[in-house]
C-alpha cells in the first residue's frame, strides 16, 4: 500500500510518521519547497511554540469547531509531548502554558522531525510542485512537471494561505475543490492590525503591557491582556494576535481600547498623579516611572495638555483626563494586515465533508485532509500547531491502517 502526502509542513510530517508506523506501507511525502518545515522554522519568532498545555477543543474556531475535538482527544497535548520526547526533543512549558523547545530554537523541532523521516518506508520528494491530481481506478495519480506518484491513498496537508512569503499557498484549497469539496471565505488571523491614527508612527517600536479590547460599533467583541507593540502602520504584539480574528471583517466602526495599567484602578492612578503636582516637573514627565516615556507624553498630549506646562499648574480635571486616557485609550482600526503577515488562515475546506474520526473525505474514498487547509483555526499560543500534530497523526494513522 502506498500513501501519498502533499505538503511536508507540520501536519504533513506528522501524517507521514504516523502512516509509516505500518512497516508494510510505503509513504511518499511530496513538498514543493527545497526543504521540509520552512514555515515551522519561522513560528514563534524562530522559537516555535509547538503546543499549549491548555490546548483543548474550546480554543478552536471554524463553522464547526467541534470537528477538531476527536483528533485533539485522540492525540492530546500529553501524547504530543511524549511523541516529541521520543523523537529526541526536550521541551519547556511557560507559566502561560505555551510549550517551546528547550533550545529555544524552532530548528530543533524541524530537525527531530526531519531525522525521523529518514526511514526505509518513507520517500521524501522536495522541489515537487504538484501540477495535477487525478483519481484512478486503484487510487490517485499525482503529477509534477517531471515526475508522477501513484498512490492508493492521498493526504492533502498543504497548509493554508497565511505566510505566503514562507510557503503559504492556495494549492490545497484548489486541489480539494477539484474533488468537489467546498471552501469557506479565507481571511488572515493571528495578525497585526492597521490604524489611521498618526500617533502609531510616533510610537513605533514602543512596547507596553496592557489589556486590549476590540470594540465594534461601541460594543466590546473580545479582549485579552499581554504585550502590545506600536508600529508605523498600527498595532502588533502577542496581545493583538490573540484578539485579531475577524477584526474589521464587517461594516461599522472598529477600534482597539487600551488599558495600559490593567492592575491599577483609575482612582489609585489619579491619587499618584495629583501627588506629583508638588514637584517641578513638566506635563511631559507626568507619567514617568509608570509608562514608557514616549507613550506617556503621547497620552498626555492626547487630552490637550502641552508637554511644557508645569505639572503644578494642572487642574484636577486635567489629571483625571490623563488617567482616563491611560485606562481607556482608543485607537481606530482600519483593516488587518494581509495574508503575507498572518500566522494562520481562518476559514478553509468545509469540515462537514470529512469524517472527524478519520480525516477521510466523505465525497472521495481514500482522500484525506489535515491541518490548516481545513476550516479549523486555533487561539494564539500553540493551539494551531497542536491541531496540525493531532489532525496529521489521525489522517496518517487511518490512511496507513494503524487505526
Amino acid at each position: 500500500m502506498v500513501i501519498g502526502i502533499i505538503g511536508a509542513g507540520a501536519s504533513g510530517m506528522a501524517a507521514a510518521l504516523a502512516a509509516a508506523e505500518n512497516e508494510d506501507a510505503q509513504v511518499v511525502l511530496m513538498e514543493r519547497q527545497a526543504r521540509v518545515g520552512r514555515k515551522l522554522s519561522a513560528t514563534g519568532n524562530g522559537r516555535c511554540n509547538l503546543t499549549n498545555l491548555h490546548a483543548m477543543a474550546g480554543g478552536y474556531h471554524g463553522d464547526d469547531a467541534a470537528f477538531a475535538a476527536p483528533a485533539l482527544k485522540a492525540f492530546d497535548v500529553e501524547k504530543t509531548l511524549d511523541w516529541f520526547r521520543g523523537l529526541g526533543l526536550f521541551t519547556v512549558a511557560e507559566e502561560s502554558g505555551r510549550v517551546y523547545p528547550y533550545s529555544d530554537q524552532a530548528n530543533s523541532v524541524v530537525d527531530v522531525l526531519r531525522f525521523a523521516l529518514d526511514r526505509p518506508n518513507i520517500r521524501l520528494l522536495t522541489d515537487f510542485e504538484v501540477m495535477k491530481v487525478k483519481k484512478t481506478d486503484d487510487g490517485f495519480r499525482v503529477d509534477s512537471s517531471d515526475d508522477s506518484v501513484l498512490c492508493d491513498k492521498l493526504i492533502v496537508a498543504c497548509g493554508g494561505l497565511a505566510g505566503t512569503k514562507l510557503g503559504g499557498t492556495m494549492a490545497g484549497y484548489k486541489l480539494l475543490r477539484g474533488f468537489g469539496h467546498k471552501c469557506t471565505k479565507l481571511r488572515p488571523t493571528l495578525v497585526q492590525l492597521k490604524s489611521d491614527w498618526s500617533g502609531c508612527a510616533s510610537l513605533k517600536g514602543v512596547r507596553a503591557n496592557c489589556r486590549a479590547a476590540i470594540v465594534h460599533d461601541g460594543a466590546v467583541q473580545i479582549e485579552s491582556t499581554g504585550e502590545l507593540q506600536f508600529t508605523d502602520y498600527g498595532l502588533s504584539g502577542p496581545v493583538m494576535f490573540e484578539i485579531s480574528r475577524d477584526v474589521c471583517q464587517g461594516k461599522g466602526s472598529w477600534c482597539c481600547r487600551l488599558d495600559f495599567l490593567p492592575e491599577i484602578n483609575e482612582d489609585t492612578l489619579k491619587e499618584e498623579l495629583l501627588r506629583r503636582r508638588g514637584g517641578n516637573l513638566t506635563a511631559g514627565d507626568l507619567l514617568t516611572g509608570i509608562l514608557h516615556n514616549r507613550l506617556g507624553r503621547v497620552l498626555t498630549q492626547s487630552v490637550g495638555i502641552s508637554s511644557y506646562v508645569p505639572i503644578a499648574q494642572l487642574e484636577e480635571e486635567e489629571i483625571a483626563g490623563v488617567c482616563a486616557a491611560v485606562k481607556g485609550f482608543e485607537v481606530n482600526l482600519t483593516e488587518p494586515m494581509g495574508m503575507d503577515s498572518a500566522q494562520v488562515t481562518a476559514g478553509g475546506i468545509v469540515t462537514d465533508e470529512f469524517d472527524e474520526n478519520t480525516m477521510e473525505s466523505r465525497l472521495v474514498p481514500g482522500l484525506y485532509a489535515c491541518g490548516e487547509v481545513l476550516d479549523i483555526d486555533g487561539d494564539c499560543g500553540g493551539y494551531n500547531l497542536q491541531w496540525a500534530w493531532s489532525s496529521g497523526r489521525m489522517a496518517g494513522a487511518h490512511a496507513g491502517g494503524i487505526l
